[in-house]
């Protein structure tokens, strides 16, 4: 059997025969001691991020709904589309639009970045000091897009969202609100570390 179908069945047969190491041959790769996730918890993360940057805008508009359904006050700090009362009208604004698909696009370099912390958390800090500059911010604000984010993230995964996949979310977007907080304190503090 010189065929390649042949060598193809000889090489999936060794394979088969010698997988590779398993979660029974001992603990995954230690991760970043600052990182509140297990190896396999932000293996998870990763594998079920991948659903939601394949509906990045949608979850983004569901979460921003959600946010303003249950804190009607914060829709008048965004200019831009403050005059969309209506679910109706927010689901068909651009603007919010636009503004949704920042921010996840934002959640989504925070999440890919969860490999390379140092590069997090420069990043995020960024993202935290930028919202210095809004007018009328106050660093509490940043904890209320927590409830919307997870009923977002669980409207797109659906049957996915498993009681394990949501503790992984929570423990994440708390991380990424944390280390926002951390970044928007520290711009208002020039000496802080």
């Amino acid at each position: 059997m010189g065929c390649k179908l042949g060598k193809l069945a000889a090489s999936e047969r060794q394979r088969c025969a010698n997988p590779g190491p398993s979660l029974a041959d001992g603990p995954p790769p230690a991760t970043d001691p600052r990182l509140p996730l297990t190896a396999k918890q932000k293996y998870s993360m990763l594998a079920s991020w991948k659903g939601i940057s394949r509906a990045m805008e949608k979850t983004g508009i569901c979460m921003f709904i959600k946010l303003f359904e249950e804190n009607e006050d914060l829709l008048n700090m965004f200019e831009k589309f403050r005059q969309y009362r209506t679910k109706e009208e927010q689901i068909n604004s651009m603007e919010l639009a636009e503004h949704a698909n920042n921010v996840m696009n934002t959640l989504d370099e925070g999440i890919k970045g969860l490999d390379d912390l140092d590069n997090f958390f420069q990043y995020i800090h960024q993202v935290g000091a930028s919202h210095r500059k809004i007018p009328g911010f106050k660093v509490e604000y940043f904890w209320k897009i927590e409830k919307p984010f997870l009923a977002a993230v669980e409207t797109t995964l659906g049957d996915r969202y498993t009681p394990n996949v949501e503790n992984i979310y929570k423990i994440t977007i708390k991380f990424i609100l944390e280390t926002l907080i951390e970044g928007y304190e520290k711009a208002g503090n020039p000496n802080a570390t």
